[in-house]
């Protein structure tokens, strides 16, 4: 079989060198470009998200996503580019020499420039020298700023403080996992018992979703990691034995849980979803303690999200255009909003899409002619961004393939890497790629 497959399929004259392999996926990086060019010339209007971070080299890499919508309300949300910043990453700067490059190379006009989305950095949203700043100045009409929801919620959950129960959680993980032969233990222990968790899990200040899987761990175990302390811990540990600690920490559980099923329903392409039931389970807890910290949370979620609320006008037309009332639209829509909400025939079209966002862009695009204003500011509230977890998406890729084994991959090659990895509605034309080749066989004479 070896040697049919050697004439057969003749695989030694395939070149898998290096530079072949570069060379290919460079091809594959250039061809979904162009598609994505190609889409750009038809978009009605898009808008960007950006979001900055440091490689394995200490070079701050700039990740810019387009979001455009063209005449028939498709939706279109890739990889712009991924530029290298080794100077200074100030906002003018990153105006001049990255956004308007970016955007000059792809074909855009600044007349269809929606909205930016940004990590909500000073060098992003100063108010005179800020990026936001700069981009309203280059628009003839304002453009919409919102700053990353994800990030936003996270910063939300740092009000909870309770410190008298994350540093005896801390403690009490860090003592055990620092510890070799008391880390086996725990797991031999674990393991004996029979219990859902192997072992506990460290706290990474960083990571959105650490504290709420740390503190219900150790909710789970707090039993046997109570008697291990005590008997073979070699640290007393009294706060689990307290009835008012253990509430504490149940209540830190609870919403610490709420809060990362909420992050994680805001992650992903197009998510965009309310705050509002965040506070539902923390009627469960009594006690001024509580109250007071579901209240401080509540009034974190107003302040940080004070600029989504400026728009909610828009974002409540767009999800529900025949309940909203029309006297809060402005004069060139209410015509075309009262037309819209009396005809029947739509408004049952609508309810059956039932708010499914596959199905609502469907529904967009079988709208009549008849509302050309309408339409325009549908076109404009699909396009915009409300995080920039692609961004983080792609960050994380970039830290897998230029790691200290490859830190030598140049800007150009690490670009052509994250196009082709992150891409998702555009798809390269391998079969005329390869058309296009010539096949090159050396030959060796013994």
């Amino acid at each position: 079989m070896l040697q049919a497959a050697s004439i057969v399929c003749q695989f030694n004259n395939i070149s898998l060198s290096a530079n072949t392999v570069a060379e290919c996926i460079s091809d594959l990086s250039s061809d979904i470009y162009d598609q994505l060019c190609d889409k750009a010339k038809l978009f009605c209007a898009y808008s960007v998200a950006l979001d900055e971070s440091t490689d394995l080299t200490d070079t701050a890499q700039l990740a810019m996503y387009v979001r455009g919508v063209d005449d028939k309300f498709e939706v279109t949300e890739e990889l712009l580019t991924v530029k290298p910043m080794r100077g200074q990453t100030t906002a003018q700067e990153i105006f001049q020499q990255q956004l308007c490059d970016a955007i000059a190379d792809i074909g855009l006009p600044w007349k269809r420039f929606v909205g930016i989305t940004t990590d909500g950095a000073p060098s992003m949203t100063g108010r005179k020298h800020g990026l936001v700043a700069l981009v309203q100045r280059k628009l003839e009409e304002e453009a919409i700023a919102l700053h990353c929801i994800i990030h936003q919620q996270a910063l939300c959950s740092t009000c909870l403080k309770f410190d008298n129960v994350m540093s005896v959680v801390v403690k009490c993980i860090n003592h055990i996992r620092s510890r070799g032969s008391k880390h086996r233990q725990v797991r031999a222990l674990l393991e004996e018992i029979e219990s859902e968790y192997e072992d506990g899990l460290y706290f990474t200040e960083v990571r959105w979703l650490s504290r709420g899987h740390v503190l219900k761990r150790f909710f789970e175990l707090r039993t046997e990691l109570n008697v291990f302390m005590l008997e073979k811990g070699g640290m007393a540990v009294p706060e689990p034995s307290d009835p008012k600690w253990l509430m504490d920490l149940a209540f830190l559980v609870d919403i610490t849980q709420e809060l990362n099923a909420l992050n994680k329903k805001l992650q992903g392409q197009g998510q965009l979803v309310t705050c509002k039931a965040l506070m539902d389970r923390g009627t469960a807890f009594s006690g001024e303690k509580y109250v007071d910290a579901i209240v401080k949370l509540q009034e974190e979620f107003d302040q940080r999200f004070a600029d989504f609320k400026t728009h909610r006008a828009t974002f409540q037309m767009f999800a529900d255009p025949f309940s909203f009332d029309v006297e809060n639209v402005p004069g060139v829509l209410q015509m075309q909003l009262i037309d819209r909400q009396c005809n029947s025939e739509l408004k049952a079209k609508f309810r059956e899409v039932n708010g499914k966002a596959d199905e609502l862009g469907q529904f967009i695009r079988e709208l009549p002619p008849s509302f050309p204003e309408l339409s325009r500011m549908f076109k404009r509230t699909m396009c915009l961004f409300g995080s920039t977890y692609m961004c983080e998406q792609l960050f994380s890729t970039m830290n897998f393939n230029k790691s200290k084994y490859r830190s030598r991959l140049t800007d150009e090659h690490l670009q052509a890497i994250l196009r082709v990895s992150t891409a998702s509605s555009l798809k390269p034309h391998v079969a005329q790629l390869c058309e296009r080749k010539r096949c090159q066989v050396s030959t060796s004479k013994e």
